[in-house]
């Protein structure tokens, strides 16, 4: 009891701090991209995976035990996280090129640094893959969203052990995107990873375009220290999740390159500037993307994601991070397998639509996008408790 009343009080406290923070000293910056800055400029030139800050690793607390990692060695005989400094400068070979000069600025800048691949490891938990594990659950988060992550340890999150399969978590972070909150939130992000250790954390920062980053750095992570992970699902902070009927539909799965999700065929890349999911020609000039799943959540076998690790070190970074999986896996001849109870895009387009808060449809479901923090604990609550329904979909 007393180990359940600290951790409520430290998340009462987290809160709080965050509460106040967001009521501070930079109120309506908190949830807003940074500006674009003119293509070319000194300032332009830093980073968005990185820019002039000190090292938050031994920041705030130290760990009270080191943990090690694992004693195995991987293939190249690394054993720990060997990525110690950050040394990236832009690339200035293409500025005279005239398809260059007509980019947007935010396409600029990724490409300045799309060399720049993998950066230091500022949390790790190499522990998390002791053991066998059944299912790794892994999330990308940013650290501005606590209440997210939150309500994710309080619902599909949890650590337990369910027919005897252990499920294992994890969120995967960079730093705070904005210089001004970066310190304070890397405090509290230490300080809620102190309360329950399932935070990975680098130093670069949390860009939309740096999703990519998230995805390569977690691939090189598993390779090093997982040995022993059956399947990871891997989404985001804003999904509805049920571990249990993804495990009943792995059941029947045999051994093998199993990917799994919201599974788009053809895709177009969108040429619409005003999209959040634009792509000029000069970085894409294909017709259509390769199959991918949508990454709001998939589930692929231990063993592939060791292979998409090498498949992705032979690609350049991508700026839609499901996109780049899709070619990685094109790379590999795995086909991306396509399930109905994977809803990346709600359970219908329509999202004022009831079956959208219809809780018997997410009972047989296997992952629905999207859900704030509340409603994910609401649906949670009513899908777990004494729900009655008239007929459960064979979706498994």
């Amino acid at each position: 009891k007393k180990t359940v009343y600290k951790s409520v009080f430290f998340s009462f406290a987290l809160i709080v701090t965050m509460m106040l923070l967001q009521k501070g000293s930079v109120p309506n910056q908190l949830f807003q991209s940074p500006p674009a800055k003119p293509a070319l400029s000194q300032e332009s030139l830093k980073t968005q995976k990185r820019d002039e800050v000190p090292s938050l690793a031994n920041a705030f607390w130290k760990k009270a035990v080191e943990v090690p990692p694992p004693a195995e060695a991987t293939e190249k005989g690394v054993t720990s996280w060997d990525v110690k400094t950050t040394n990236c400068t832009a690339n200035l070979n293409f500025t005279k090129e005239e398809w260059f000069r007509n980019l947007e600025p935010n396409f600029q800048q990724f490409l300045f640094y799309r060399h720049c691949r993998y950066f230091p490891i500022l949390i790790n938990h190499p522990e998390k893959c002791s053991g066998e594990i059944e299912l790794l659950i892994v999330v990308k988060s940013v650290i501005t969203q606590h209440d997210r992550r939150e309500a994710i340890r309080r619902t599909w999150g949890q650590e337990r052990v369910l027919e005897g399969k252990q499920i294992k978590t994890l969120f995967l972070l960079g730093i705070a995107s904005k210089e001004e909150e970066r310190a304070n939130y890397q405090k509290l992000l230490e300080y809620e990873d102190r309360i329950y250790g399932d935070i990975l954390q680098w130093d670069f920062l949390d860009t939309f375009f740096n999703l990519t980053l998230k995805e390569v750095h977690f691939l090189k992570w598993f390779n090093i220290y997982c040995d022993q992970v059956r399947y990871i699902f891997k989404g985001d902070d804003d999904v509805f999740v049920s571990p249990e009927n993804i495990l009943e539909f792995l059941k029947d799965q045999k051994g093998g390159d199993l990917f799994v999700g919201d599974v788009l065929v053809k895709a177009r890349p969108i040429r619409k500037k005003e999209n959040k999911y634009y792509i000029p020609n000069s970085l894409y000039g294909k017709t259509y993307y390769p199959s991918y799943a949508g990454g709001g959540g998939f589930v692929m076998d231990g063993p592939l994601a060791k292979r998409l690790h090498k498949a992705s070190e032979n690609r350049e970074l991508y700026p839609i991070d499901d996109v780049f999986m899709g070619m990685c896996l094109e790379d590999l001849k795995v086909t991306p397998v396509a399930h109905t109870g994977f809803k990346t895009f709600g359970l219908v387009r329509n999202k004022n639509s009831k079956m959208n808060r219809e809780p018997c449809f997410y009972k047989s479901m296997l992952v629905v996008h999207k859900l704030q923090p509340s409603d994910l604990i609401n649906m949670w609550d009513l899908v777990h408790k004494h729900l009655s329904c008239s007929q459960k979909a064979n979706i498994l």
